[in-house]
């Protein structure tokens, strides 16, 4: 049984990591209201930039959560890890999970869903998206973040 709660529960001025968590919508939800938290601690964001971040990593972890093991027949986790670069003022989320990627369907007339990635590629200032046999990572950044 995969349990809910992290390995690895960090969380400071500059980094916020949540390992191998559940692939579940539970943890997703979770995850998401925890980093939401961390945002506004450390962070002067305005409403709109905060709900930007918070809404593109929600999708990145819903994406894992739905997806990444559908086919694998086992339940899998997923990982967070935030970073802040002072010198740079930007903010490095990866999402990362070892199930297997779902290619979305090209056609937009017959696709039900499969909106995420381009909200993602909406929100954040760069998203860079890498698959494998071993899984998959979304890494979104965004630049001009001001700390609190």
């Amino acid at each position: 049984m995969i349990e809910s709660t992290s390995r690895a529960d960090v969380a400071n001025a500059e980094r916020f990591e949540r390992i191998g968590i559940a692939a579940d919508a539970e943890s997703a939800s979770r995850i998401r209201e925890e980093f939401a938290g961390w945002l506004e601690r450390f962070f002067d964001l305005d409403p709109i930039l905060s709900s930007d971040l918070v809404l593109a990593i929600n999708e990145a972890l819903a994406n894992s959560a739905e997806f990444a093991y559908a086919t694998a027949g086992r339940r899998g986790t997923m990982d967070l890890r935030a970073h802040y670069d002072p010198d740079s003022t930007s903010l490095t989320v990866t999402i990362s999970d070892q199930g297997v990627w779902r290619t979305p369907d090209p056609n937009p007339a017959t696709r039900a869903r499969g909106r995420g990635i381009p909200l993602m590629e909406a929100l954040s200032d760069r998203v860079a998206i890498e698959t494998s046999t071993a899984g998959t990572q979304v890494r979104m950044q965004w630049d001009g973040v001001p700390r609190g």
